[in-house]
């Protein structure tokens, strides 16, 4: 082995003693843990798509378009939520 693959093999071994040792001390992270984790990610998309429906539909309701705003909004809402819950999970991705 050369001194460059040598520091890679001890750094691999250092992140997987280190996520070994978080992992011992969050026991208590189980399956009810992912499924809110899941449920907060479905939430974080939801609400804003709802929103963005609701927005939308007050829209269509006050002004004669040909456009469909209740769609934009929805799509809006959509794409916002995706994008919090894109944040919020890279964030707790690291945080690991």
């Amino acid at each position: 082995m050369n001194e460059r693959n040598e520091e890679n093999f001890e750094e691999a071994v250092g992140r997987k003693a280190a996520r070994r040792m978080r992992a011992r001390r969050e026991k208590d992270r189980g399956v009810w843990f992912g499924l809110g984790m899941f449920g907060l990610v479905g939430w974080t998309v939801a609400i804003p798509a709802l929103a963005g429906l609701a927005v939308g539909l007050w829209i269509d309701a006050r002004i004669t378009s040909r456009y469909a705003w209740s769609l934009m909004g929805l799509l809006l809402g959509v794409v916002i939520g995706c994008f919090g819950a894109w944040r919020w999970v890279k964030r707790e991705s690291r945080r690991e």
